[in-house]
């Protein structure tokens, strides 16, 4: 038996001459980039130069089990990465400097969110500066082989807060629902309800969003997994999101209902909460069951010889950046020059910040004054009086007004919150939550727009209750000169204030009133209390500037 050469194809007998020098062809030696190594070690100064971010975000995970699964994130992004070794093995690694751009633009995100104190953004910003990174020092190539494990990495930022007071309504609203349907007779005020067996609420932890973020961190990977179609990707993940939601108002009903039966002695502590899991965990099986019955085939396909192939739809370009540049790269002094000017966009982040914070004018810490009107009378505020939470140290001016015209009626509070400077964590933005145990709780909270006699005022109006008083409450700001009821318009104020170096005093303004079953008349007699007050308080504040 004569010898040949395999997979060479026989002419006459003998191999053909040119499929024998292409078996025999030695694969073209990589370049041995310094790229890859590069990245790395950019990274690692980046995030050292942010580590008081990336360490609060970290925290975040550590303390609430609404954003534990951040611990998680990083390792599934490095999986998905590593899954994508064979694509980016058929591309050579370029430097591209446009890459500088979003860098740049990044860090100048981050300043401006530290600016006013905005850690989510803050955090957002330090994730994406990793894609940011990859495209300067491996080029847009390698960036969109890598755009799934990138953008997963924005799952570990612990955001999400903010839909917990719609969740606590839905949860609250589907579970009063169910109960009627199921004729079990229900009282509903605001998240608080009561049955003939007991009193429920729908606090935070029930509110459901770590049910909702589990499922889109765990769905969103099973759709990319599974799925090549972007429509099924899409509908999986939008699925992903509103079974939870529907589940959690489910085991919401069935803990009251459990409760009820038991005579309140079940699922009325911490054991309610072991039950979300377990039915949410049954729910998440569910999903992902029904999700198996619609998969794709994979992008990744077996060869009939055996090894590995991708198919276009995933490659790209991959196949004729191999044959094209493989054996090409970047010259190291290259690589160096692009990831020296990473780290040196980066550091002017802190440095930048540190320099707006120092530039702050002063602001004079006279006690501030509230101004007197015709037709009201003050009187000191009662102790049991509902009154707010102020984070920070500022000057506080509480006083109750009583019309000439009714001595009989109830008191209007006017409460004055000055800040004279707002550093990060103190400013009057910061939340400052009511103190387990509290008296006074939250019935309803919305933002609405008061008309006065000559203009309009946006307020947050808020109704509290202790027992069986009631008491209306308006909070408004005022921040450079402007009045709102918008945090993330004195967010853009204080952060105009500080880039143009102007003063960042401001102030949280607070009327409040009791009333006994509807709000209607408490609403009259603050709406007059500020058609008389407001323009001497605007004095007062005005006068209370820099100096």
């Amino acid at each position: 038996m004569s010898a040949s050469y395999v997979g060479a194809p026989l002419v006459g007998g003998r191999p053909h001459r040119q499929s024998a020098l292409l078996a025999r062809a030695p694969v073209p030696a990589r370049h041995p980039t310094a790229n890859a190594a590069a990245l790395l070690m950019t990274l690692i100064a980046i995030f050292a130069i942010y580590w008081p971010t990336l360490w609060a975000m970290v925290g975040i995970w550590a303390r609430s089990p609404t954003f534990a699964h951040g611990f998680l994130v990083l390792p599934a992004s490095a999986w998905l990465a590593w899954r994508q070794r064979q694509r980016l093995a058929g591309m050579t690694p370029r430097c591209d400097r446009t890459g500088l751009l979003p860098l740049a633009a990044l860090v100048l995100l981050w300043v401006l969110a530290d600016t006013v104190n905005v850690p989510t953004m803050m955090q957002y910003a330090l994730i994406l500066t990793v894609p940011a990174t990859l495209v300067a020092l491996c080029g847009w190539q390698s960036a969109r082989a890598m755009g799934f494990p990138l953008a997963y990495l924005l799952l570990a930022v612990p955001f999400g807060e903010i839909f917990i007071p719609p969740l606590i309504d839905f949860t609250a609203g589907f579970t009063v629902w169910a109960l009627q349907q199921s004729g079990v007779p229900v009282f509903r005020e605001n998240n608080y309800f009561s049955i003939p067996s007991g009193d429920w609420s729908v606090v935070d932890a029930c509110s459901g969003l770590r049910y909702v973020i589990a499922s889109l961190a765990l769905g969103v990977v099973y759709a990319y997994l599974s799925y090549r179609s972007t429509i099924r990707r899409l509908a999986f993940v939008l699925a992903a999101l509103v079974l939870p939601l529907l589940a959690n108002g489910v085991r919401a009903y069935l803990i009251v209902m459990l409760g009820h039966w038991s005579g309140m002695r079940l699922a009325a502590g911490v054991d309610h909460l072991i039950y979300g899991w377990l039915f949410f965990g049954l729910v998440c099986l569910l999903l992902f069951r029904l999700g198996a019955c619609w998969r794709e085939p994979s992008v990744w396909t077996m060869a009939p010889s055996g090894p590995i192939q991708a198919s276009n739809h995933d490659v790209g370009e991959a196949p004729r950046t191999a044959q094209a540049g493989r054996s090409s790269g970047d010259p190291l002094a290259r690589v160096a020059g692009t990831a020296l000017a990473c780290i040196a966009l980066a550091a002017c982040g802190p440095a930048l910040s540190m320099w707006l914070h120092q530039a702050a004018l002063p602001v004079r810490a006279a006690p501030l004054e509230l101004p007197t009107s015709e037709g009201w009378r003050a009187t000191a505020a009662g102790p049991q009086d509902w009154s707010a939470r102020h984070a920070g140290r500022p000057q506080l001016q509480r006083t109750s007004y009583t019309a000439d015209a009714s001595p009989a009626a109830a008191p209007v509070t006017l409460e004055l919150a000055w800040y004279a400077t707002q550093p990060a964590g103190a400013d009057m933005l910061t939340a400052s939550p009511q103190p387990a145990g509290a008296p006074w709780r939250l019935l309803s909270s919305q933002r609405r727009t008061i008309i006065l006699s000559t203009f309009s005022l946006a307020v947050r109006q808020e109704i509290y209750r202790r027992d069986a008083r009631k008491v209306l409450v308006w909070r408004w700001y005022r921040q450079g000169g402007t009045y709102t009821a918008y945090d993330w318009q004195v967010k853009l104020l204080l952060a105009k204030n500080r880039l143009l170096r102007e003063s960042l005093a401001g102030a949280e303004l607070i009327v409040s009133a009791p009333f006994d079953d509807q709000p209607a008349s408490a609403e009259r007699d603050l709406r007059r209390f500020l058609i008389s007050m407001l323009p001497g308080l605007t004095a007062v504040l005005e006068h209370a500037g820099p100096r």
